[in-house]
């Protein structure tokens, strides 16, 4: 925890567990005006740590037959994704769950070059888009490519898209006839009593005990505190704890959540090269794999970022032990490949044992 600090991060906070017992450690502070130390079980907002989620709601109903991983997109929310040469015929459940679509992110296409800047921070915090706008943003762009319904799923292209989980989001909503966040908090969140995971919904504030977020933008040598953001649904959006994460993965590849097949089928990876700051990583549906960890067996994770949060993860092939950090200083400068690279090696290390 201690490399992550020293890598540009102001604070750390850290949980490994297994079924018999658990250790925090914190590190670095949680506001760089009163350097108080970061509190214990802070909230946090988990970024991309909200795919499994989802991808577990999406794997819940296949098992109780409602949909199938060969549904097409078109099938299941008509007319939505066309136009600009996108075509939903093309892509199935399981291209949004494994990142096959080819679609575009709409993080990546939506805004203009002044929005990621402390100005555009401050003046968009409290915006906020629904799930259709933002992939109607993406939908903007032609594709980067359609699946090919005849190549074998291992042998996909793969790309990371958000807009993936925005449309998961809405096929939850589609098939259940609820909210996605209703359908996450009765199928993961209440059985497992995560006490202190939420879907903020259109709030922007996050509970308290937390840190301040910082950002460190591009082309700006200081941190802006970015504590106050929307933003992110089924794609980003949940706002949890280490505890509540790590208890979380220990379920989901425990075998808790899911029935055989589909915890099976979520393990089903594609190559997912250049993505993070390690070798050899592979992606499935809704959680990815990296080579590490206890034996040699590997670590099952995902990661993700928020305005001002990294959330860092991993669990072991059986979900006996697992690892979480959350670091609350985005960077975007040369140090973010340190940063990355210290937060794999905690994970690493923490399950290694």
């Amino acid at each position: 925890m201690d490399a992550i600090r020293a890598a540009g991060t102001t604070g750390v906070l850290a949980e490994v567990q297994d079924g018999r017992s658990r250790a925090a450690a914190r590190s670095g502070t949680a506001d760089l005006t009163s350097r108080a130390p970061v509190p214990w079980d802070a909230y946090y907002r988990i970024g991309s740590d909200t795919k499994p989620f989802t991808a577990t709601v999406v794997l819940q109903l296949v098992g109780e037959g409602r949909i199938a991983l060969d549904d097409t997109v078109e099938r299941l929310l008509p007319g939505l994704v066309t136009g600009n040469g996108n075509d939903g015929r093309r892509i199935t459940l399981a291209d949004l769950l494994r990142q096959t679509s080819g679609l575009n992110d709409y993080v990546a296409v939506a805004g203009g070059a002044d929005d990621f800047t402390p100005e555009g921070y401050r003046k968009g915090r409290f915006r906020v888009t629904s799930p259709r706008e933002r992939v109607r943003a993406a939908l903007g762009e032609p594709p980067l490519w359609l699946p090919d319904p005849a190549a074998p799923p291992g042998k996909r292209r793969w790309g990371y898209s958000n807009t993936n989980y925005v449309l998961l989001g809405l096929v939850v909503e589609q098939v259940t006839g609820h909210p996605w966040a209703q359908e996450i908090h009765e199928r993961v969140v209440a059985p497992l009593r995560l006490t202190r995971t939420l879907v903020p919904g259109t709030s922007a504030y996050v509970p308290q005990p937390t840190a301040t977020a910082y950002t460190q933008f591009p082309g700006r040598a200081g941190l802006t505190d970015t504590s106050l953001a929307t933003g992110g649904g089924a794609d980003g959006g949940l706002i949890s704890t280490p505890h509540d994460l790590a208890v979380f993965l220990r379920a989901l590849l425990g075998g808790q959540l899911l029935r055989p097949d589909q915890l099976a089928a979520m393990k089903e990876t594609v190559p997912a090269d250049d993505w993070i700051e390690a070798e050899g990583v592979r992606y499935g549906l809704g959680i990815a794999w990296r080579p590490g960890g206890r034996g040699g067996e590997g670590v099952w994770f995902h990661g993700g970022t928020h305005l001002g949060t990294v959330s860092e993860s991993g669990v072991t092939e059986d979900g006996r032990r697992a690892a979480t950090a959350a670091l609350f200083t985005l960077r975007t400068d040369d140090t973010a490949d340190a940063q990355a690279r210290a937060a794999l090696r905690l994970v690493d290390r923490a399950l290694a044992r």
